[in-house]
């Protein structure tokens, strides 16, 4: 079991990262927080989660030990993937998904792209009293970092994509997952055109 990699980011997509360690590059499946968090070029420590089916066998990413645990346990529960899990760690930071959940947001929760009304109402069903487990203190949200502070050039993409006829919360997740820094409002259009096209929000 591979517990985490030390490497220097060699290449970020829309969904992944390429993390080379002694000349080996470990594609990473990530999510659009720990995409925000990550530079090319800088070196890194990414906690890792193996992922064995029986056609495949991949890698996902985390940037902090939290999200890696907290991917544990919404894959814990039933019907949530690894693509899901990871597209809800998109949508929410640990510590907010522990706040959704500790109240029972599930108006909220079930805004995450793949997450319906019932899906949500499992998650609160079936994590609320596993939480306790997580290293994760409701006082870091403050300090907790997100890809999902809005800036003028998201708005204008997200605006952009519901004049191409998907709704508000498609484009603002697929916005959120595909933006990086100093991105332009063309840039973002197009990447998160690519990862619609790419995942048609089916996780």
């Amino acid at each position: 079991m591979i517990g985490y990699i030390k490497g220097i980011v060699e290449e970020i997509g829309i969904d992944h990262v390429l993390l080379e360690n002694n000349d080996i590059g470990y594609k990473l499946n990530v999510s659009s927080n720990t995409i925000a968090q990550l530079q090319e070029g800088e070196r890194v420590k990414i906690y890792t989660k193996m992922i064995v089916r029986e056609d495949d066998i991949s890698l996902c990413g985390f940037y902090t030990k939290e999200e890696l645990e907290m991917f544990n346990l919404l894959t814990s529960v039933s019907k949530i993937g690894t693509k899901l899990g990871l597209a809800i760690l998109s949508f929410a930071t640990p510590s907010q998904l522990h706040l959704y959940i500790s109240s029972s947001d599930t108006k909220t929760l079930s805004k995450a792209p793949g997450v319906g009304k019932k899906t949500a109402e499992r998650m609160v069903l079936e994590l609320k009293d596993k939480l306790g487990k997580l290293a994760i203190s409701l006082e870091d949200m403050g300090h907790e970092p997100t890809a999902s502070i809005p800036t003028t050039s998201d708005g204008e993409a997200i605006d952009a994509l519901v004049a191409l006829g998907y709704t508000g919360q498609e484009s603002k997740v697929a916005v959120d997952f595909v933006k990086q820094a100093g991105m332009g409002v063309e840039d973002i259009v197009k990447k998160a055109l690519e990862y619609i096209l790419k995942t048609n929000f089916k996780f």
